[in-house]
Order: structure tokens, then sequence, then C-alpha cells
């Protein structure tokens, strides 16, 4: 089968299409024909080997796909890795029925941002109805989807960061009341101008930096940040005790990986994302399709911002 490989760690250029032995489904496993493969940010952490999980070479790098089984099914299923390839094997514990009225594109930005979003505002922030919101990155896979749940889960108001006025544009169309620009100088500042002069109840962060001690001066009393990336490679200032206890607020981790296996974290909400999508609830948005020998471009425009909703790889090409 064709699939993208890596042999040496370090940005896009290390991504190289290379010929390798069909996989073979293992006990729990099923092998899947495989119609298209996800692409995360995590994706680039993990090429680079500066993910939360270390990375062993060689790799063949991807943690979601989507595709059909030797009887049929159409699955779409969670990967440790092999997602870059033309078949990959897939635990059969991981892996969700999609419904004919929701798409591989869409069945694909639910696996890791639609789940991530889900736990972002129910497990971790407990969002309250009439809360504020913050999500960067808004136009993004994750963020794009967190808007969207943000409203549906009672939001009281839900302002969006993004890069660009045609970012801002679509958080806005997504159902953000405000979208403001994410430059951490005066970030504090829009944010609370954009929660009406008031501090903020919840932001949703995955820059790290600069744009992280800003996110976290914008909380009111008893607000969360979660964190859930860094996807600028910056560390934010480290946070000291008593500006938590001094305000009240929390700073909540998460990762994706500590809900699989626990009851109900997995299947049951991705079960609730399939049933949204499908009833138009719910609008997953595709920003880019691109061929599996092009996976090093989809990560060159993943880490430039050029990109928008969810991206994907096609193993036909």
């Amino acid at each position: 089968m064709r699939a993208i490989q890596i042999t040496e760690f370090g940005g896009p250029e290390v991504l190289r299409a290379v010929d390798l032995p069909d996989p073979q489904a293992g006990p729990g496993q099923v092998l899947l024909e495989v119609s298209a493969a996800g692409v995360n940010y995590a994706d680039t952490h993990a090429v680079e080997d500066s993910y939360l999980s270390r990375t062993i070479l060689p790799l063949v790098p991807g943690a979601e796909v989507v595709g059909r089984t030797a009887d049929g099914r159409r699955l779409v299923a969670l990967t440790d890795h092999g997602g870059y390839a033309q078949r990959a094997a897939v635990q059969e514990a991981l892996a969700h029925e999609v419904p004919d009225g929701v798409t591989d594109g869409q069945a694909l930005a639910l696996v890791v941002q639609g789940l991530t979003a889900w736990h972002l505002l129910r497990t971790s922030a407990r969002l309250a109805p009439g809360e504020s919101v913050v999500v960067h990155a808004a136009a993004g896979g994750t963020g794009s989807l967190a808007v969207q749940l943000a409203r549906h889960f009672g939001a009281g108001r839900v302002i969006a960061t993004a890069s660009s006025e045609e970012k801002r544009k679509l958080a806005l169309e997504l159902g953000a009341d405000a979208a403001v620009d994410p430059s951490p100088e005066g970030l504090k500042e829009r944010l609370v101008e954009a929660n009406g002069g008031h501090r903020v109840d919840v932001v949703l962060e995955m820059t790290g930096g600069p744009v992280f001690d800003a996110s976290l001066e914008a909380l009111a009393p008893f607000g969360r940040l979660v964190a859930y990336g860094m996807a600028s490679r910056t560390p934010p200032t480290p946070v000291q005790a008593a500006q938590l206890m001094a305000r009240s607020r929390a700073v909540v981790g998460f990762w994706l990986m500590h809900c699989l296996g626990r009851p109900g974290m997995y299947a049951e909400p991705m079960a609730e994302l399939m049933r949204m999508t499908a009833d138009g609830l719910l609008e997953p948005r595709v920003g880019g399709v691109y061929g599996l020998t092009e996976a090093a471009r989809a990560h060159e425009d993943l880490r430039a911002r050029r990109t928008v909703g969810k991206l994907l790889l096609d193993p036909s090409r």
C-alpha cells in the first residue's frame, strides 16, 4: 500500500510517500480500506517529536481514518498512528458507524476535534447556561465546532478569536456573538470589551505563550481557562497558586487520550455529535482535501494558519 512515513524528526519536509506492506488486523481490530484520513495540529508535533507522547521511528502519522471494512461497513476510527495510508488496522472499540447523513469529511471532523470541543465544554470547563465563552482559533477544526457547541450548550455569549478578517467572519457565521483579533498586545482588553465590559467565564486556549497569559488575565472570578494545545510552541508564563486564589480562577489541562476507555467519554459523545450533524444542528467544516502525497503541503498550510475547518488526505491520489 501507499503511505506517508517519517524516518527522522523535523518539519513537513520529513513526510515522505513510500510503499509499505498492508497492515494486518490483530485481536479486537478491523481492517479499513481508507477513503480519507484526518490531519490534526497534533500531527505536526508528532512529526517533530514535541507531542505529549513520544514518537517512535519509523512512523506512519495520522490519528483518524474513515473507510470501509471488507463486509461494507463505513466506520470512522481513532488510531494511535497509521492514518496516512491506503489501509489501516483500527481498534473495534474506537471505531464508530457513520450514518448515511454524515459525509466522510464531517465524520473525521468529529473524531478528534469534535470530541475535543465537546469535552472542553462539558467535561473540563463544565459550562453553565448563560456563561461567556472565548474560543481561540475559532475558524479551525476544533474551534469551529466549539463555537457551535457552546451555543447549543447554552452559552450566554460566545467570543471568537481568529487571525484574519475572513476567519472572523466565518466564526460569526457559525454562531459567535463577537470575533476579535488574537494578537497578544491588547488581547485582554479586547476580550473584556467583546463581553460588554465584563471579564469572561470560560476560555478554550490552544496557542500558549502570551495569548495564554492575556486570556488568564481576562478571566472573571470562578472563571476557567482550559488549555488543550500550544500551537505557538512557546510556553506561557508559569502560573502561581496565589494568582489563581486572588481571583478564584482555574487553569485546567485537557488531552483527549485520557477519555479513551473511560465509560461514557467516547462512544456516547460521538453518537451525540453524529446525531447533531445528521440532523443539521452541527456543521463540521471541511477546509481542504489534499492528496496523500501532498501531506507535507497540508502540514505547511496548517502551521502557517492558511487553513480553516478540517483538513483531509485522499489516499487515492
